[in-house]
């Protein structure tokens, strides 16, 4: 077994991060990622209060819409008080712990206090509706909500109240925002929950959380992300201090990240992408975390960038679009900038040089991972030329490990030739949670991570991400399985079969169309009707933007649907050409 960390491996002197990877064949498409940082051995609260000693004074966040801000020294008390509360609502280590809401600082409070207590914090997309809430809810067996009221016309109370009879583990909600009821748990308020953990005397935090950090360890779990099922339903991709400290810690370090950057963050912070790559990247080095907005907004998030003087801009590339084409985008003064993260989806070429020359993100880098990596194993370099940050998605991880294979056979094949892509380290994911079978299926016995994706590893290490094993859409960085839409669709008491493909699109990467076989004597349903039976059930990204109603699929000869065909057939029916769905994908969490 070739291990990086094993002392036959490690290289004679000292290696830059930036350094190539060191390829033990030259033929084969192998590399591990040399750094002269060790991984981290510390828990996240630890790792935090490192930082908090280092930086007390420095910005450690800004909230732009709602004008606060918080440094280190106060961002750590908030933290700890957030935790006294959780933990006088009875939250253990171990307990699990829901979070609810779209990008604000309630959330990031929560993800370093559930740390502090060693509970496991489940990211629930701020998308979900009511059955989606429901399943999570009960497969994690969620113990504690934290939740906003509503959100982009969603009334999450509501909702909250409409599947309670169906989680018999939750036991209390806490609700962010006003009509504050007056107590921490049981659908009381965030500030009754503040307020209680602000209440206790010091001596009572650290005997507390002192207590509670003697017993935690690195690698307990700290985290479950939930990704799109093959099966229909989603599995919890479970993940530990030591994945997504180091994650976030080497991908700041590959950023270049020190206490003087100041990292705008318009991404979701329920995915990798926000907390991982954004949040943990930014206070393992001291550095500032800035909200420009609840949900994305391009001039919000420009706006931002030159109040808080920003260094550093993350977003998937129809973001960037978006602020690019702002109307007001020439009056914002963006010369803070020098780099930031584009992922989620392909990013065109032209769009790339705009981001060097017009935003001033010169080292801007492309990071390429799945949630059950926490995410990133490859990503480029400050230094790498704007072809390769287009038509690449970098190179191997510090500490980390990929490789491309034959599918078939689980050889690793030479460089050139495709294969599926491999990844082992550190940021491989503890398992899904209960739910030993899918996690056999996804990581092998050396305990490597099978993504899914076709691959291509050139000599000098890049890897061109070329298409996809399972049939997984991305769409707008969203990682959608048709499976889940399928069977859902199948619920329609008209609808006899239905398939889903996904369709290039020019601003979302791809959309979804159902192609949809009718019960006899049933009327063919049109797009505007499956939307209709969609609204309120399925998270708005799912629902298929096409409808294509027929009287079969075109089928192998052994009765299997072929997806490629109906595909290509797809792209012809609606005038499109192909795009950006079908060439390389670099993703901040693309999940399997």
């Amino acid at each position: 077994m070739c291990d990086p960390r094993h002392p036959a491996y490690l290289p004679e002197g000292p290696v830059p991060a930036s350094a190539p990877p060191r390829a033990h064949s030259a033929e084969r498409s192998y590399a591990s990622g040399p750094s002269t940082a060790p991984l981290l051995g510390d828990t996240v609260g630890e790792n935090l209060d490192r930082t908090v000693a280092l930086h007390p004074d420095r910005d450690a966040l800004v909230d732009v819409a709602g004008a606060r801000r918080w440094s280190y020294r106060e961002f750590a008390a908030d933290v700890e008080a957030v935790a006294l509360g959780l933990h006088g609502l009875g939250i253990r280590k171990g307990d699990r712990m829901g979070i609810w809401a779209p990008n604000c600082p309630e959330w990031t409070l929560v993800q370093y206090a559930t740390a502090k207590l060693g509970a496991i914090l489940v990211n629930i997309n701020p998308a979900y509706r009511a059955h989606e809430l429901a399943y999570v809810l009960g497969q994690a067996g969620i113990r504690t909500l934290v939740a906003a009221r509503a959100h982009k016309g969603s009334d999450y109370a509501a909702m909250i109240e409409q599947v309670r009879g169906e989680c018999p583990a939750l036991t209390d909600v806490v609700l962010i925002g006003e009509e504050d009821t007056g107590g921490a748990g049981s659908d009381g308020g965030w500030e009754a929950l503040l307020a209680e953990g602000r209440a206790q005397p010091h001596t009572r935090i650290r005997e507390v959380l002192d207590g509670i950090a003697a017993t935690l360890s690195a690698d307990d779990p700290i985290n479950i992300q939930y990704t799109s099922g093959t099966t229909g339903f989603p599995k919890g991709a479970t993940l530990s201090h030591h994945n997504i400290l180091n994650n976030g810690f080497f991908v700041g370090e590959l950023c270049g990240y020190t206490e003087a950057d100041r990292v705008c963050l318009p991404v979701p912070f329920y995915h990798c992408f926000g907390m991982v790559m954004g949040n943990l990247a930014a206070t393992s080095h001291g550095a500032c975390m800035v909200i420009p907005s609840a949900a994305f907004e391009p001039k919000a998030a420009l706006r931002a960038v030159q109040q808080e003087r920003c260094t550093a801009l993350y977003g998937v590339p129809t973001m960037f679009i978006a602020e690019l084409a702002d109307p007001d985008f020439a009056s914002f003064d963006l010369s803070s900038l020098r780099t930031g993260i584009m992922a989620g989806s392909p990013c065109p070429v032209e769009v790339m040089k705009q981001v060097i020359e017009r935003m001033g993100m010169a080292e801007v880098s492309i990071c390429y991972g799945m949630t059950e990596t926490s995410p990133v194993s490859t990503q480029t370099r400050a230094d790498d030329s704007v072809e390769r940050r287009v038509s690449t998605v970098g190179r191997v991880g510090p500490h980390l490990e990929v490789k491309i294979v034959d599918p078939e056979t689980g050889r690793c094949l030479p460089r050139g030739e495709p294969g599926e892509l491999c990844t082992r380290g550190y940021s491989v994911m503890l398992g899904y949670w209960e739910q030993p079978e899918a996690t056999a299926a996804a990581i092998d016995a050396a305990r490597w991570m099978h993504t899914g994706d076709l691959a291509v590893m050139d000599a000098d290490g890049y890897v061109i991400v070329t298409g996809r094993i399972k049939d997984v859409v991305i769409r707008g960085g969203e990682n959608i399985y048709p499976r889940e839409i399928e069977e859902f669709l199948y619920t329609h008491p008209d609808v006899l079969d239905a398939q889903v493909v996904g369709v290039p699109d020019e601003r979302y990467g791809e959309e979804l169309m159902a192609w949809i076989r009718m019960r006899e004597g049933a009327e063919p349903l049109t797009a505007e009707a499956v939307r209709e039976f969609c609204t309120d059930r399925l998270a708005h990204y799912k629902v298929p933007r096409y409808v294509h109603v027929v009287d079969g699929f075109p089928m192998t000869v052994t009765g299997k649907v072929r997806k490629v065909e109906m595909r290509e057939k797809s792209i012809e029916l609606l005038g499109l050409a192909p795009g950006p769905g079908s060439g390389p994908r670099p993703q901040a969490t693309p999940s399997h």
